[in-house]
């Protein structure tokens, strides 16, 4: 039996489409119909999307100048160290139409706020925060990442492109304590018991691991700042302005000086001055599920906010995006996450989008509406499709025509090792970029070629991810999607394993007789003659949608690509103006 693809719900990210067919160039026509078709429906909307995940320490160095930041050292173990990826990296990457040319709206980007200067070690090996989940300053970017400015120039580039930005929230835990990191205050946070998953309490009343704090988001009652907290703010003479802020903003809100609030209007900072499309919400099960829904509110406000100051950088009025992890989830379990000893509708705290494996879930089951994320490979999913890349071709086929949003984790597009010499654990999912291999050209640049492909189609096409599904025959595989919105029709054909050379391929009425159709692959077009067309390609993969403007697609040699289906593990996700949840492990990771 062939390997499954894994689906992870999310639903909330809002994006206008826009693509491009190689660096620094965009494809002819590319503000297309996924954007007038969805535009009315965000559900829709994120369902057609193509979501891009990045590690930012790993994905491009764009300014070798901060990779020492702090006075880090390099001792970590093999992929533990800050390795030198960086916002400028990021920036570079947008303006050369890297994410153009995949079809990407939005990019996810792990947490920027300032690490941990010290190391740990989990049992993996001697490890710093590269990640981004090891918080020591929730109001500073990461001098090894960058600097504020970057921040702005990444989020206007991206929004200049169509493309929205979305970033992870850490609420439930600060980062460990190392020599150089004290840990905060009792009544900020519990240093155990461990989490235990037996129920609810010991889900989200406990430590993730060992030595990683767990904010107490459940108390209202007021602390006071964690005096190195102070100290830093005024080493770096902002001490009385974040002060004066913090006023205003529980002077304005209400809200009890919790630990929880505080953190709240940290995050919500970033999005009132930068313009962040969404949050991603670490660990969202192992808190309180109210606290989605406060986070959510701020989040909307602070956006609203930013749009009307900038309003001629404003995408659209879409809601703004957030979703949670909540590793665990099942397809069976409908609305509700079971902790053992009491269930939570997540949905109902602001988590309104859901992982289905088929699209007559989302169109006519008790789904309908929400919205999911496909991906074959994360951060900290140890069980990645196709772990060893033997197939990348067939990994792309599945990833972006399966029903539902597409998430990219940076390297899918070109076959990045999942397994490294030397590396311990989830290390071995967060490689460097391999872009030396696609420098060399070869298989690599085949892989990229194809993902390209198919990306542009699917972006060009609402009704690949969010249209209804229908099997048309079996072998060789062909089915349609159909999607209706915003006063006109998107359809799609899709023929697998069809071999190469002329042939003629039946569209079961799909399209009305006299249509002209392009194979968005191999950019090949004809006109439906008794409801068939008939096309001369090189690919077993036929794309077939209505001619509304060019493709500039090249041919790649043949490819003979099969179906497959999902499976897990599972998530949770968020729908129009609400949140979602979405899966990471019940067990300890330590990120």
């Amino acid at each position: 039996m062939a390997p499954r693809l894994s689906l992870l719900g999310l639903i909330g990210l809002g994006a206008l489409l826009a693509g491009g067919c190689g660096r620094g160039s965009r494809a002819e026509g590319v503000r297309p119909t996924a954007a007038t078709v969805t535009a009315g429906d965000p559900a829709a909307f994120w369902n057609s999307a193509t979501v891009y995940f990045l590690l930012t320490d790993r994905f491009h160095n764009g300014d070798p100048t901060n990779d020492r930041a702090l006075g880090r050292a390099r001792d970590g173990s093999v992929l533990r160290n800050f390795e030198g990826g960086d916002l400028a990296g990021v920036l570079r990457k947008i303006e050369e139409g890297w994410f153009d040319s995949l079809g990407v709206s939005a990019i996810w980007m792990t947490p920027f706020v300032e690490q941990v200067q010290g190391s740990v070690d989990e049992g993996t090996g001697k490890t710093y925060g590269y990640h981004g989940y090891w918080t020591r300053d929730w109001t500073a970017v990461d001098p090894a990442l960058g600097t504020v400015d970057d921040l702005h120039a990444v989020v206007d580039a991206a929004h200049r492109r169509g493309i929205r930005v979305l970033v992870d929230a850490v609420i439930n835990h600060t980062g460990p304590v190392t020599r150089q990191d004290p840990a905060w205050p009792d009544e900020w946070v519990r240093t155990g018991p461990n989490c235990s998953y037996e129920d609810y309490i010991t889900t989200v009343d406990c430590t993730l691991v060992a030595n990683l704090p767990d904010i107490r988001t459940d108390r209202d009652a007021p602390v006071e700042l964690p005096l190195a907290l102070l100290e830093k703010w005024e080493r770096e003479g902002r001490r009385d302005r974040e002060l004066a802020e913090l006023d205003a903003f529980f002077r304005r809100t209400g809200y009890p000086r919790a630990p929880r609030y505080y953190l709240i209007k940290w995050l919500t900072d970033w999005v009132r001055e930068l313009g962040f499309d969404g949050y991603r919400v670490d660990t969202a099960k192992h808190f309180e599920p109210a606290v989605s829904a406060e986070l959510k509110r701020e989040a909307e406000r602070a956006l609203a906010n930013w749009r009307r100051a900038h309003p001629d950088r404003a995408l659209d009025g879409l809601p703004f995006y957030m979703v949670g992890e909540v590793y665990g989830w099942e397809l069976g379990h409908g609305r509700d996450y079971d902790f053992g000893d009491r269930t939570v509708d997540f949905f109902a705290n602001g988590y309104d989008g859901l992982f289905s494996r088929h699209s007559a879930m989302l169109h006519e089951g008790a789904l309908r509406g929400a919205s999911i994320l496909n991906y074959v490979s994360s951060h900290d999913d140890g069980s990645p499709y196709d772990p060893d890349r033997k197939d990348p071709l067939g990994a792309g086929t599945r990833l972006l025509l399966a029903p539902g949003g597409a998430q990219i984790y940076y390297g899918d597009e070109l076959a990045r090792p999942l397994r490294v010499a030397g590396a311990e654990g989830d290390a071995n999912l967060r490689s460097s970029m391999n872009w030396a291999d696609l420098e060399r050209g070869g298989a690599t640049a085949e892989v990229l070629e194809h993902w390209r492909k198919v990306g542009r189609f699917r972006q060009a096409h609402p009704a690949v991810g969010a249209g209804v599904h229908r099997t048309h025959q079996a072998e060789p595989y062909v089915f349609s999607r159909s999607l209706e919105g915003g006063g006109r029709t998107d359809r799609v054909l899709v023929a697998m394993d069809q071999g190469d050379g002329a042939r003629a391929i039946p569209v079961f009425g799909v399209f009305a007789e006299g249509t002209e159709l392009v194979d968005g692959y191999s950019g090949a077009g004809g006109t439906v003659r008794n409801d068939s067309i008939s096309l001369a390609t090189g690919s077993g993969l036929v794309l077939l949608g209505e001619r509304r403007r060019r493709h500039a697609l090249r041919a790649l040699p043949r490819l003979l690509l099969s179906r497959g289906g999902p499976r897990g593990p599972y998530a949770v996700a968020n729908a129009p103006s609400e949140r979602a949840a979405s899966a990471a492990r019940p067990g300890p990771t330590g990120k």
